[in-house]
């Protein structure tokens, strides 16, 4: 059997995750942002010949989707594998996500199995994502390679726990992890639009003031902005 190790969280280290699968014999892939994507890794697998594949996603990076998402990733390319050839693998998902780094964890995940998925175990669309966000700030924190060193790991969750704790949606401000933005020397980044409105050298612990000062003020969003650290 073919264990594929799934990054779930677009913020996802995938040096780390690549490094633990390997060592773990088993196929690193990702739901978002970073290569190889999933369904790219199930049909290398499929086409050389796998009969059976185990998907394990990962927990412990945030924000990250649901268990869910990957049973709707993987079930849409089974069907459309399906579509195409008469015969395809079995393909067997963790009951949990795993919950940290650790190569043990993944050893017993490997050893525990998954239960088979049906072709038809999820639809990719559904009628409530149909509807562009209302969005009124976009916030987008960069995750290239010098803000992920420089701390950018924590940036979008402490992001999400913030604004939640304001009672602050996607409809209000929907917070979006990016490859690199430049300037690089300036790491972390994160920029707010429409406002145009760049940071740099931002860490957790700015975060508070941020969503206060440049996105809430008296329960309202507002354009005022932090001071600029980029040259």
């Amino acid at each position: 059997m073919t264990t594929v190790l799934v990054g779930m969280s677009a913020g996802i280290d995938p040096d780390e995750l690549t490094a633990l699968a390997l060592r773990s014999g088993a196929e690193p892939a990702f739901l978002q942002v970073h290569d190889p994507a999933l369904v790219d890794v199930l049909s290398r697998a499929a086409d050389g010949g796998a009969p059976e594949l185990l998907l394990i996603g990962t927990g412990w990076a945030e924000p990250g989707p649901k268990r869910s998402w990957l049973r709707r990733v993987a079930a849409h390319w089974l069907r459309e594998r399906l579509a195409l050839s008469a015969a395809a693998p079995t393909v067997r998902l963790a009951p949990t996500l795993l919950a940290a780094p650790d190569p043990a964890l993944l050893a017993a995940a490997i050893t525990a199995g998954g239960a088979p998925m049906a072709a038809d175990a999820a639809p990719l669309e559904s009628a409530a994502w149909e509807d562009v966000p209302r969005h009124r700030h976009q916030v987008l924190v960069c995750r290239g390679p010098r803000c992920s060193a420089r701390g950018a790991s924590g940036l979008s969750g402490a992001l999400s726990d913030e604004l939640r704790r304001h009672d602050l949606g996607d409809d209000d401000v929907l917070v979006t992890v990016t490859g690199c933005q430049f300037p690089c020397n300036h790491a972390p980044v994160i920029t707010v639009q429409p406002d145009d409105a760049w940071y740099g050298g931002v860490s957790v612990d700015d975060v508070p003031r941020l969503v206060a000062e440049h996105l809430l003020e008296g329960g309202r969003l507002v354009g005022r902005q932090l001071p600029r650290t980029r040259s």
